[in-house]
């Protein structure tokens, strides 16, 4: 049984050929030692991780063969990077660099129109964060960076984001032959987590438990903010009494939360 057949570029994808680790590391001790038509074998091994990486930016309107020629020039410049000394694998190495051509040449194609001044704080940033990555083998934070130009980190974030393409929450990040994940799929809302929620219910059935005057004097300290001298005067006793109040309250209180 054939497996389909995809033309890009006029490449068979269904006859890339795969290479071991084993084979991957001889290939590059013979490139790394003269021996050049091991890169060639090299670039058609690995044609399928450029595959892998242009589906993610399938929705963007641009023509696969075009993202498939861009994301080979991120391979062939991994390729010639790549240290083998480094305890890292080849396609962790290769694929941030393959992701950063093809964001380069969708950048530089984008209709929106940025100032030159920004654009080149921009594209600072972006060489300085190559750079970086291949230095330490991880992505750089926006601070590293921010140091390594002598620019504002605020500076920095705001070129970024204004040479960015708007991404929709629908856009598909991976897919292992099941259900995609998307990017909303990746997005933290920590309004409406789980964990919060049945705190909050906690908290409320806790607070039901106690008196009135107790529920008064932590509404007073905890939601409008007051001192407990405050309290203290406004409810008519010692502050010493509001302190031990307080204290029993939130005893009081944890028995039913926890």
């Amino acid at each position: 049984m054939k497996r389909n057949k995809v033309e890009i570029c006029g490449v068979n994808t269904s006859q890339l050929p795969v290479l071991t680790n084993v084979e991957m590391r001889k290939l590059f001790t013979e490139l790394q030692s003269g021996q050049h038509y091991a890169r060639e074998k090299l670039v058609n091994g690995n044609l399928r991780l450029v595959l892998s990486v242009i589906q993610r930016f399938n929705n963007r309107g641009e023509y696969v063969d075009d993202l498939f020629q861009v994301g080979c020039i991120g391979l062939m410049k991994a390729i010639d990077n790549f240290d083998l000394g480094q305890n890292v694998k080849f396609s962790t190495y290769a694929v941030p660099m393959i992701i950063g051509e093809i964001r380069r040449y969708l950048r530089d194609n984008n209709p929106i129109r940025v100032s030159r001044s920004l654009r080149d704080i921009a594209y600072k940033a972006l060489q300085i964060r190559d750079s970086l990555t291949n230095r330490n083998l991880r992505e750089p934070t926006i601070m590293e960076i921010s140091q390594a130009m002598e620019v504002a980190k605020e500076e920095v974030i705001f070129a970024l984001d204004a040479i960015q393409d708007p991404v929709s929450l629908f856009e598909p990040i991976y897919h292992d032959g099941g259900e995609p994940i998307y990017v909303m799929d990746q997005i933290k809302d920590d309004t409406n987590l789980d964990s919060s929620w049945v705190e909050s219910i906690a908290i409320k059935e806790a607070m039901r438990r106690l008196s009135e005057r107790e529920k008064r004097i932590l509404a007073m300290r905890f939601f409008e903010g007051k001192t407990q001298m405050e309290v203290a005067d406004e409810i008519g006793i010692s502050q010493a009494q509001v302190s031990r109040l307080e204290k029993a309250a939130i005893g009081h209180m944890q028995k039913y939360i926890k």
